[in-house]
C-alpha cells in the first residue's frame, strides 16, 4: 500500500477527508510542496490519522486554493501567510479583489496578443505597423518615468533618499510582490466603491492604512500626515487620478477621503 494512501475504513466518520497524495493530485502540486506548507505553518492539515498520516478537510482545500491563487498573483509565501492569518482577512472580499486583478491581467494580456497579431499581419503583408497602435497593450503607469520629477521635487528629503536606498537592492521578484500588493489594495477599494460603501467606513479606512503600511514597508517611513499629503496629490495630479480611475470612476477621490478619514481617526485615537 502507498504510504500516503489510507483505505476508506481508516478515515474518521463525517467530513470527507483526503490524504496528502489525494490533495496533491486534486491541486496539481507535489506532495513535497504540501509537506513544506505544513512544515512552515502555511497549510497545516486539520486532522491526523492514528498512524500520523496527514488528513485534509474541505476548509484545508479552500485554504490551499487561496494560497495557490495568491502565488499566481505574485505573492511570496511569507506575505500570503501574514495576509491570510490577519484578523481582518475577509475571504469573500479577498476573492473579489483577486478576481479583479485577474481580469485586469486578462485585459492587458488580450491587448498584448492583439498587438502581436497586428505585428504578424504587418509582416505577412510586408508593410510597416501603424505607429499610433504599435505600442497598445504595452503601456502602463510607470513610476520610473516620473523619477526625474520626483528627484527635483523631493530629492533633498529624507523620504526620497530612503526610498532610493531601499529600492536599489530590490529584485524582480520584489517588484512583482510590490505591484501585486498595491493592486490588491486598489482592487478591494474599487470593490468597496462599487458596493456603495462610505469612504470613512471602517473597511475603507483599513485599506487606507494597509496602503500606508505598504509604502512604509517598501519605500520610506510614511506617517499619517505624509499619507494625507499623498492623498491630496492623488486628486491634484491628473496622472495619478487617471491611474486610479482606470479601476473605477471616482476612485481617486474615494481613496483620498478614506486616507484622510484614517489619518484623522489615528490622530484622535487615545
Amino acid at each position: 500500500m502507498n504510504t500516503e494512501t489510507l483505505p476508506p475504513a481508516s478515515r474518521p466518520a463525517g467530513e470527507e477527508l483526503h490524504t496528502v497524495g489525494e490533495v496533491a493530485a486534486l491541486a496539481s502540486v507535489t506532495v513535497r510542496t504540501l509537506h513544506h506548507y505544513d512544515r512552515i505553518g502555511l497549510l497545516v492539515p486539520s486532522r491526523r490519522a492514528e498512524n500520523g498520516y496527514r488528513l485534509y478537510g474541505y476548509a484545508d482545500l479552500e485554504r490551499l486554493r487561496q494560497i495557490l491563487l495568491l502565488r499566481e498573483l505574485g505573492f511570496r509565501l511569507d506575505a500570503i501567510e501574514e495576509m491570510m492569518d490577519a484578523a481582518a482577512y475577509d475571504r469573500r472580499r479577498a476573492l473579489i479583489a483577486q478576481r479583479e486583478l485577474l481580469r485586469e491581467r486578462q485585459r492587458r494580456t488580450n491587448r498584448i496578443i492583439a498587438g502581436v497579431d497586428r505585428a504578424l499581419a504587418a509582416m505577412e503583408e510586408e508593410r510597416p505597423m501603424e505607429t499610433t497602435t504599435m505600442f497598445e497593450g504595452l503601456e502602463d503607469f510607470d513610476h520610473e518615468q516620473y523619477e526625474e520629477e520626483a528627484r527635483e521635487r523631493w530629492g533633498r528629503t529624507d523620504a526620497y533618499r530612503e526610498s532610493m536606498r531601499r529600492t536599489r537592492r530590490y529584485t524582480g521578484d520584489d517588484w512583482a510582490r510590490i505591484k501585486a500588493e498595491a493592486e490588491d489594495v486598489m482592487a478591494r477599494l474599487a470593490a468597496l466603491l462599487e458596493e456603495g460603501a462610505h469612504a470613512a467606513s471602517r473597511a475603507a479606512r483599513e485599506l487606507a492604512e494597509e496602503h500606508r503600511c505598504h509604502i512604509d514597508r517598501w519605500f520610506y517611513p510614511c506617517s499619517h500626515v505624509m499619507h494625507a499629503g499623498l492623498a491630496d496629490m492623488y486628486v491634484a495630479d491628473p496622472r495619478f487620478t487617471e491611474h486610479f480611475e482606470k479601476r473605477g470612476e471616482g476612485l481617486a477621490a474615494f481613496f483620498r477621503e478614506a486616507i484622510l478619514a484614517n489619518a484623522a481617526r489615528r490622530r484622535n485615537a487615545p
